[in-house]
């Protein structure tokens, strides 16, 4: 198996190329050991999909526990597990059965209602960690989002902040997401300015 960090370097350059580019283009060590269809699906991103990302030269189609694929067959370590969305590993079978029981009984219940699984989730996990109540999100960025409003609004009502007075303080050159808060509260120009090239682009 090849280590999926082992390409890192090689592809780093790649950053500081144009943001649209074709197939005839898409050229360097970075593509030499690339398939035919590799550099196909590589250049259709490049050519009908925004340029805001820079991903590795590998075109992944399929994953199992630790190890993912690319589209022709090679193997590799998963050491990046989607920014640790995945660190379970990919296609756990438990997982991938609750998703089909789920999916085949209820798809999405809104807000708008309550639901037969949220109240003992929620038990489970104020009991499991010692919490008085949760706000389950999506996402870290939408965890980080709802932090801020809780303490804003924690700020204001209960300790008794004036209005527009609160402050809330980030480390510098932080990167927690790209929703306008995330961006908001960094320092780092290349969050907010222009073409951001942050590691995790």
């Amino acid at each position: 198996m090849r280590n999926i960090y082992y390409i890192t370097r090689q592809f780093q350059n790649l950053s500081k190329v144009g943001s649209h580019r074709t197939m005839a283009t898409l050229a360097g060590a970075e593509y030499e050991e690339l398939s035919q269809s590799s550099m196909e699906c590589i250049a259709l991103e490049h050519e009908f999909g925004a340029n805001n990302y820079h991903p590795l030269p590998v075109v992944l189609k399929k994953g199992e526990g630790v190890t993912v694929y690319d589209i022709d067959n090679k193997a590799y370590y998963d050491f990046l597990s989607a920014y640790s969305a995945v660190n379970q590993g990919h296609c756990h079978p438990k997982i991938i059965q609750a998703l089909i029981d789920q999916a085949s009984q209820l798809t999405l219940t809104s807000r708008a209602f309550h639901n037969d699984c949220l109240g003992e989730y929620c038990k489970f996990i104020t009991e499991y960690f010692g919490y008085d109540r949760v706000l389950p999100m999506n996402t870290g960025v939408e965890g980080g989002e709802t932090a801020v409003k809780l303490a804003r609004r924690w700020g204001y009502d209960v300790k008794g902040i004036p209005a527009n007075q609160a402050r809330i303080i980030f480390c510098g050159n932080n990167f927690w997401g790209r929703t306008l808060a995330a961006i908001s509260s960094s320092n780092d120009p290349t969050a907010y300015n222009g073409r951001c090239h942050c590691p995790y682009s």
